[in-house]
């Protein structure tokens, strides 16, 4: 007999994968966690239903939310990663030579426990001595500490249950206090074809607290509609004036110099939501 998962990305769209087995299941205080053996794209993590992140195409994701900040930024050393439990972003913050130290802030400490168990190529630099994972809640962490980020990635899951506070005004707000006077963030902001309200809120609300925002693309075969977006909000370098000749090289599978500045080439369609 075959096995399917379907994560239902809409009320009338899903996109489903033939699976081998389900090597994890586990509901915690927050939120379902499954770790699913696919045949297409090797072992998945499930959140509640929602494909979070794959062996296969995960650099897609970690690549884009880490190094377009992190170069946009000259000399990043202080980050924070709010979310982001199976490690993939740190695995990619810590490729940059200026960065002194990762802070990795997640609310569900089992997904921590799962990746480093089921997803190791995933969360391989969690044990980085640069790296410090902390389990407590991302939105109070952020309102905590102030002027101290150069760089903050919002690593969140859909704006559903606790991590619906991650997409609001108030916490682009707490964010701007808790980065350093020319620090920049960048969030992960949904489909464009799926999430249109959502991508247009959030960007308008980045923009009246932010002096320099954008938003940027890249192409993701698990996530819905397999078109994905995120927004910079940044105090004072812009993404696109960067200085490509100060710009190390660094071991990637889709991030270039080139993706660089292409993802912010964005579709008619995609420019007007952001009006």
């Amino acid at each position: 007999m075959e096995m399917w998962f379907t994560e239902k990305q809409t009320e009338n769209v899903g996109i489903t994968c033939k699976t081998e087995k389900t090597l994890y299941m586990e509901t915690t205080q927050y939120q379902e966690i499954a770790l699913i053996q696919t045949l297409q794209f090797g072992r998945m993590l499930v959140l509640d239903g929602t494909v979070q992140t794959t062996e296969n195409d995960e650099f897609i994701y970690h690549e884009m939310i880490t190094h377009v900040p992190l170069f946009t930024h000259p000399f990043p050393k202080n980050i924070l990663v709010v979310g982001g439990g199976d490690g993939g972003a740190v695995r990619e913050i810590v490729k940059h030579p200026s960065v002194q130290k990762a802070t990795l802030v997640e609310i569900d400490g089992k997904v921590i426990e799962v990746s480093k168990n089921f997803l190791p190529t995933i969360s391989c630099a969690l044990e980085n001595p640069k790296v410090e994972v902390l389990v407590e809640d991302g939105i109070q962490y952020v309102k905590k500490h102030k002027n101290k980020f150069d760089v903050i990635l919002i690593d969140s899951t859909d704006p559903i249950g606790a991590a619906v506070g991650l997409f609001s005004k108030e916490f682009y707000k707490a964010i701007y206090e808790s980065l350093k006077e020319d620090g920049l963030f960048v969030a992960q902001t949904e489909s464009p074809f799926f999430n249109k309200e959502l991508i247009s809120k959030v960007y308008q609300d980045i923009k009246i607290i932010f002096p320099i925002t954008k938003l940027y693309l890249c192409a993701i075969p698990t996530y819905p509609s397999g078109f994905w977006s995120f927004t910079m909000g940044s105090k004072k370098y812009d993404p696109l004036k960067i200085d490509e000749n100060k710009m190390i090289n660094i071991d990637t599978k889709y991030y270039t110099r080139e993706i660089h500045k292409s993802a912010f080439s964005l579709p008619k369609f995609v420019k007007d939501l952001l009006k």
